[in-house]
């Protein structure tokens, strides 16, 4: 992610883990593609992360200037709304998703008894067309729900009046296992199909709450009127949708509006825009503006409303907003819902607001963030007296005992920040003894052959935690690498905080208070803590495994597990012969038994 640029990282750190859709933008302002995520952070940050294997991905990567992204309540709203807007937007590295054919339909024939069928065509001009629904499991959901319901015919026969009167028809095996009322055979009125197909209609448009009122009167009535098993049926009809109301924001009882929500926060407007046609939100648009003097939130909805119902081409006659405006307009009238579908939709506007507001917040932070890194890695720059910015810093440390169990440890700080994946732990190889200085030699040299083979980026500043003798030591092993006046190599030493620099005879020294002086210590205490704790570890391991020396019988591998079960000698000895038994066996187990019970 370093060769992003600093709006699509910023952008990657900000994103909600919400349901919703994101857009990226190229360099000419274009939307180029548009996807739907459950969430949000880990779909977009995908895109950023290691290989893609096909082509057009990598080079719509390579196009990304800009992300924005909507917040929805649920995946299927996401699945909508982003299906509108690409047919709206059409962008080019969308290659699904472009015409009406891309979700199902539920389609009612306008005809004598009307079927109700499935359809990814709206070919005919005189049907009713429902959903897109997201997927066809959904689709399925409905239509089978609308079957055992409503009972609709699944035939194609004519079925106009003079059809029926001749007697052209007989009922089929559906009207025999009651999938049917038998209309064929003037069985089922056309009033009684058609009030059917009004309560289907009712239900495909979402408004469920109000066909259940309907059919609870109705239930009422025929129950007054002791027609209860008729009643009866009702009842289920109505439990059946008490069981289904699952229906989606985007399809709803509100049909075309605009809703427009404002946030009047530290003279700053922040606003949200959505163009709703058919009951599916087709755009989404957020967007900040300065205040001007004296202006209030509900100047700025009556200033900008005309200008964001051409920008997106509305000709909506209702625009929903949280500012109350009384005026009235010639194109267009304001509403504040209290309830209902349109307050839904103006708490989802609002709830773009919030991320939005959060999002900008998060940016701001960022970049103040970022600004302060610059500013402490330019100084450490100007006071280390080096070439090039030091984005990337390694500091070396080494660690023994009276000589023992040498180590060392290289600390790896990025933009000003440690890198903990990137510390490296060194067992000393071709050092005997305690010689500080050839064993920082040694570790400086392995360091950089290995970053030097693999091809590795090398840093701009080398720390070493030492005095003139471990900075020489160093400089000698980047010699032998080719490396030096490539790298920036400085020493510092713990008594009084001096800075050696390669070639001068005369410490720096920092003021206590610089903030480049604090970056080198946090680097030398990082380096100094990683090193002793590897140190220590190694002294157990192996102050463990020599204690075991004088048992004979006993070799390396059974140390190896001795050590990783009980961890420390006085584990050992107070092992029981059950538990050695468990861990390496009974014959090995009693020597041990037998060892620490003779000493």
């Amino acid at each position: 992610m370093n060769s992003l640029s600093d709006e699509i990282i910023n952008s990657l750190k900000v994103l909600p883990s919400n349901p919703g859709v994101y857009q990226f933008i190229d360099s000419n302002g274009e939307i180029i593609y548009i996807g739907k995520a459950k969430n949000l952070k880990n779909r977009v940050q995908s895109y950023f992360r290691g290989q893609h294997e096909h082509f057009k991905t990598k080079v719509l990567v390579k196009s990304i200037r800009k992300i924005d992204y909507h917040v929805v309540d649920s995946e299927t709203d996401a699945l909508l709304l982003e299906n509108n807007l690409i047919k709206t937007h059409q962008p080019k590295y969308n290659v699904l998703l472009k015409d009406d054919k891309t979700y199902p339909w539920i389609e009612v024939i306008k005809e004598p008894f009307p079927r109700v069928q499935t359809t990814r065509n709206k070919s005919n001009k005189d049907s009713l067309y429902f959903g897109p629904f997201p997927n066809t499991r959904n689709m399925n959901i409905m239509f089978k729900l609308i079957s055992e319901l409503f009972h609709v015919r699944s035939c194609s026969l004519d079925l106009s009046p003079e059809k029926i009167n001749n007697k052209n028809y007989s009922v089929c095996l559906e009207y025999h296992i009651g999938n049917c009322k038998g209309p064929c055979e003037g069985f089922q009125s056309m009033a009684d199909y058609d009030d059917m197909i009004e309560k289907i209609t009712m239900l495909l448009e979402g408004k469920t709450s109000s066909l259940i009122r309907i059919l609870k009167n109705q239930m009422k009535t025929l129950s007054s009127n002791y027609e209860f098993e008729e009643a009866e049926k009702i009842k289920r009809t109505i439990d059946g949708l008490n069981q289904y109301r699952t229906k989606s924001i985007i399809v709803s009882e509100v049909h075309d509006l605009d809703v427009l929500t404002v946030e009047d926060i530290d003279d700053v407007f922040y606003f949200n825009y959505m163009l709703i046609k058919g009951g599916a939100i087709m755009n989404v648009y957020n967007q900040k503006i300065a205040k001007k003097l004296n202006e209030d939130a509900q100047d700025f909805v009556v200033l900008n409303t005309s200008i964001l119902k051409e920008k997106f081409g509305s000709n909506n006659k209702i625009v929903v907003s949280n500012i109350n405006i009384k005026s009235s307009f010639r194109d267009f009238d304001f509403i504040t819902p209290q309830k209902g579908d349109k307050k839904t939709l103006l708490d989802l506007s609002l709830n773009n607001i919030k991320h939005y507001i959060n999002n900008e917040k998060k940016k701001s932070i960022l970049f103040k963030t970022k600004n302060h890194q610059s500013r402490i890695l330019e100084t450490i720059k100007k006071d280390f007296k080096l070439n090039k910015t030091p984005y990337h810093m390694e500091c070396f440390d080494n660690s023994n005992l009276q000589g023992t169990n040498a180590v060392s440890a290289c600390v790896v700080f990025k933009n000003g920040k440690p890198s903990k994946k990137d510390y490296r732990h060194f067992n000393v190889k071709t050092v005997s003894g305690p010689d500080d200085f050839e064993t920082m030699k040694e570790v400086v040299f392995r360091r950089y052959k290995r970053l030097l083979s693999e091809n590795k980026k090398l840093p701009e500043l080398i720390i070493i935690d030492g005095g003139k003798g471990q900075l020489s030591s160093s400089l000698e092993a980047l010699e032998a690498l080719n490396l030096t006046g490539k790298i920036a190599i400085v020493g510092i030493a713990k008594r009084l905080e001096e800075i050696f620099f390669p070639g001068d005879k005369h410490p720096l020294y920092l003021d206590k208070r610089s903030e480049s002086l604090k970056v080198i210590q946090h680097m030398r205490n990082e380096a100094h803590r990683f090193s002793i704790t590897h140190h220590r570890n190694k002294r157990s391991k192996n102050a463990l495994h020599s204690s075991l020396e004088d048992i004979e019988g006993i070799g390396t591998k059974t140390k190896e597990v001795l050590y990783k079960t009980f961890k420390t000698m006085e584990g050992i000895r107070e092992a029981k012969m059950s538990e050695l038994t468990e861990a390496i066996g009974p014959s090995k187990a009693q020597l041990i038994i037998n060892h620490f019970t003779a000493s």
